[in-house]
């Protein structure tokens, strides 16, 4: 048996530091930069990759709305996006993870405006700040709206656990609010889940059948008075419909 020698004997065994899970930024990183960088630097860095995927994330909800995941390659996304496709790949892995990153954002943005309501809230002030908030995710990012429907329309195969999770979630929570509104005579009796639908198609139409609307009144919702008009006639129709008898 071999001795232990004097500058180990005695010392304790040292146990290996736990591993963690880098998030995706900081994996890039480390694949990028693997010297040892000051936090002012790691900071900038950070702040490069992240407006770098921004970039690339645009440039594919561009595509993807307009041709779909299979319709769509990666060097027709790093084109557009103007970078190299090795460099697209440092940030996604590949054309499926990119999609669903695409969608992943596009869902934050468009529930965005419901996580809002609350039962101290005056239910048509609410309701009707939301369809406003709405109208204006058509009108500024018409191609999300179109991509999250095509999504829907193919049975959403890439979103599905979202949508049971996240997306059923946070609809349960505000129906909570919404029957609070209607138990305290607020609201008219009105089913929360089928309020939240027509809240969704009726805005949402303004950017999935932008075109329909356009042939039918030869108008936008980037027209400023047409946007107002919209506002106005949706949050008309909702109210009304709902008002406590």
């Amino acid at each position: 048996m071999a001795k232990m020698t004097g500058s180990t004997a005695g010392k304790p065994t040292t146990k290996p530091a736990p591993k963690t899970v880098a998030k995706p930024s900081q994996r890039v990183l480390a694949k990028r930069a693997p010297a040892a960088r000051g936090p002012a630097a790691i900071n900038r860095r950070l702040r490069q990759i992240e407006d770098k995927r921004s970039v690339i994330l645009a440039a594919a909800l561009g595509l993807f709305s307009r041709y779909g995941l299979h319709g769509t390659s990666v060097d027709q996304v790093a084109a557009r996006a103007d970078v190299s496709k090795s460099n697209l790949l440092y940030y996604f892995a590949n054309k499926e993870e990119l999609y669903v990153c695409v969608l992943r954002d596009l869902l934050t943005v468009w529930l965005e405006p419901l996580r809002g309501f609350s039962v101290e809230q005056d239910p048509h002030e609410a309701i009707a700040d939301y369809i406003r908030r709405k109208l204006v995710i058509s009108r500024d990012r018409p191609d999300a709206s179109r991509l999250f429907c095509l999504e829907m329309i193919q049975g959403a195969p890439l979103l599905r656990d979202e949508l049971s999770r996240e997306l059923r979630d946070l609809v349960e929570r505000k129906s909570e609010v919404i029957r609070a509104w209607v138990a305290a005579g607020k609201l008219g009796a009105v089913d929360p889940h089928h309020l939240i639908f027509a809240l969704w198609a009726t805005t949402q139409h303004y950017a999935d059948f932008g075109v329909q609307v356009q042939a039918i009144t030869g108008r936008t919702l980037d027209d400023p008075a047409f946007f107002e008009q919209t506002v106005e006639n949706v949050q008309r129709i909702v109210l009304q419909g709902i008002a406590a008898d």
